[in-house]
């Protein structure tokens, strides 16, 4: 199953997703954690995410870039947070794929589901917040956009998060409906 979880900033997606990979029947649990600690702002959030997430049976994997490269010891329930880190890393990393970010995320996206019984993966929702931008920030929000629009076709659940409530576009809320 693959569920794609977009939301702006502070909406409650984080959150909500890790609800639904805790109610997944997969044996195991895995975090891919996608963003590099640039700095101090970046390390506290990634302190703050961890935090959420103790005692809730994940286990971390760190994947900045590559995803396609990524070998998961075992099937599970995989939550991918998030498709925005990983794409500027891939688009801006050095190490990354530079113009190619697109088909490498896609490359990687469709190995993870080869390895998982379920997909949990978060993105930004980006076009909303009624800021024009320019340049290579706009080629960036353009990138995770076409990515958004890509995921959600191929994933079996699509939902927005906006203050901790998730509206379904398409599929259904997966596990937690029958347990609530």
């Amino acid at each position: 199953m693959f569920t794609l979880i977009v939301g702006g900033a502070a909406s409650g997606k984080s959150e909500y997703a890790e609800r639904l990979a805790v109610a997944a029947p997969a044996a195991r649990r895995f975090y891919i954690a996608t963003m590099q600690p640039w700095g101090e702002e970046t390390r506290q959030r990634i302190a703050r995410h961890r935090a959420m997430r103790a005692g809730k049976g994940f286990e971390t994997v760190e994947c900045p870039l590559n995803l396609a490269g990524l070998q998961l010891p075992e099937q599970g329930a995989v939550l991918l947070e998030c498709l925005s880190n990983l794409a500027a890393n891939e688009r801006y990393d050095p190490a990354g794929a530079g113009e190619d970010a697109f088909c490498s995320i896609l490359d990687g996206v469709d190995k993870l589901l080869s390895q998982c019984s379920d997909l949990i993966l978060v993105s930004n929702e980006v076009f909303s917040g009624g800021i024009e931008y320019e340049g290579d920030t706009l080629e960036y929000l353009r990138l995770l956009a076409r990515l958004n629009r890509e995921l959600a076709a191929r994933a079996d659940n699509v939902c927005e998060v906006q203050c901790g409530i998730a509206r379904y576009y398409k599929g259904k809320e997966p596990y937690l409906h029958d347990r609530v």
